[in-house]
């Protein structure tokens, strides 16, 4: 698929300050306004004035840091099951086109490592909540403040992820709070990724693939990732374009269910992870993804005032769309539900 680096395309930024502290009237409508037309148009956006402390980043770096320096043997140990989305994920076990229903030639092909933590039952007392989407986490006991710094942060982007979805709400000219009663036991959780390979473990030819093309599964992702280069994203004219966050910002894309919410009004942009080669050499790249999900047991249907934008989708719960995605990316199987991201995929690769 060919890649565009041209200045045709460009994620906006936006200040959401008003949203994360004091904001008048005025000035969350321009917030609002600004944020419609981005997700109208690419569906990617970089937020400033989003209040987490670089102190707070620091330990999150350095908690994603001390966990991939582990050993091989030591990060096995917290490999957790495939369908509770916990623990450690080692390369070549997930392939994210597959959950996109993008086939790609060598499966489970994706050679970044992650490591996901998430909302538990636990934190949701009273609620019978299914383990699968609510599973405990796995703490790495060898990794000194892992749990105090990634819980600091999870927090953190949950803050922005819940204040994101307010701009959503009035961006839609929905109520104030609209999306609360879809997210108060929502299916949140932290993915922290690391892109290296030892050296002469893999071939640099093109079918490397750092993570695969894919559309987020939830309502709002909040990412943020190092400065080295390998995010792409498909823009409108078909083509992949490099993004890279601006000094301070974090990505911010939107998610399936947000898709079929506005009936695509707004897009689940599919993007990719290319791995950043320099002289032969495959460079090392994190990030850390927080996936505001939903509740399990939402009901997500198009909106009334998007339905006259022609056929909307067919009612879902969360579980259900979050359970055939993950199939995909881990279990192997090509999610056949994704008719809209796989027809994306295949235009994309008629340009090349």
């Amino acid at each position: 698929m060919p890649t565009n680096t041209t200045a045709t395309f460009a994620v906006p930024v936006i200040d959401i300050g008003a949203y994360t502290g004091p904001g008048d009237p005025a000035a969350r409508a321009e917030v609002a306004r600004r944020m419609d037309e981005a997700c109208s148009t690419v569906g990617f956006v970089q937020v400033t004035n989003h209040g987490i402390g670089d102190d707070v980043l620091a330990g999150l770096a350095g908690a994603i840091d001390g966990f991939f320096a582990l050993t091989a043997e030591q990060k096995l140990a917290y490999r957790g099951p495939a369908v509770a989305n916990r623990g450690y994920s080692p390369p070549r076990s997930e392939a994210l086109s597959l959950s996109a229903g993008a086939a790609p030639a060598t499966r489970m092909n994706d050679f970044f490592e992650a490591f996901n933590v998430g909302a538990s039952a636990s934190d949701h007392p009273g609620q019978e909540l299914p383990a699968e989407h609510y599973a405990e986490n796995l703490w790495p006991e060898e990794v000194a403040r892992f749990r105090s710094d990634v819980g600091r942060y999870f927090a953190e982007a949950g803050r922005v992820a819940r204040a994101l979805t307010a701009v959503f709400a009035d961006a839609l000219g929905m109520p104030p709070g609209f999306f609360t009663g879809y997210t108060d036991h929502s299916i949140d959780v932290l993915r922290m990724n690391n892109y290296a390979l030892a050296p002469g473990d893999i071939i640099l030819d093109g079918e490397l693939t750092g993570m695969g093309e894919h559309t987020d599964f939830g309502i709002v992702t909040v990412l943020w990732a190092d400065d080295v280069p390998g995010l792409q994203v498909l823009g409108a004219d078909h083509l992949w374009h490099d993004v890279a966050p601006a000094p301070g910002a974090l990505l911010v894309n939107l998610g399936d269910l947000m898709a079929r919410w506005t009936n695509d009004r707004w897009m689940s942009t599919l993007h990719r992870v290319k791995p950043p080669v320099v002289d032969g050499r495959v460079l090392r790249r994190r990030s850390a993804a927080f996936f505001h999900d939903g509740n399990s047991d939402a009901l997500v249907s198009t909106l009334a005032s998007c339905a006259a934008d022609g056929p909307g989708y067919e009612p879902i719960t969360v579980a259900e769309h979050i359970t055939a995605k993950l199939s995909g990316s881990r279990g192997g199987v090509l999610n056949r539900a994704a008719e809209r991201e796989a027809a994306r995929i295949m235009a994309a690769e008629a340009m090349a």
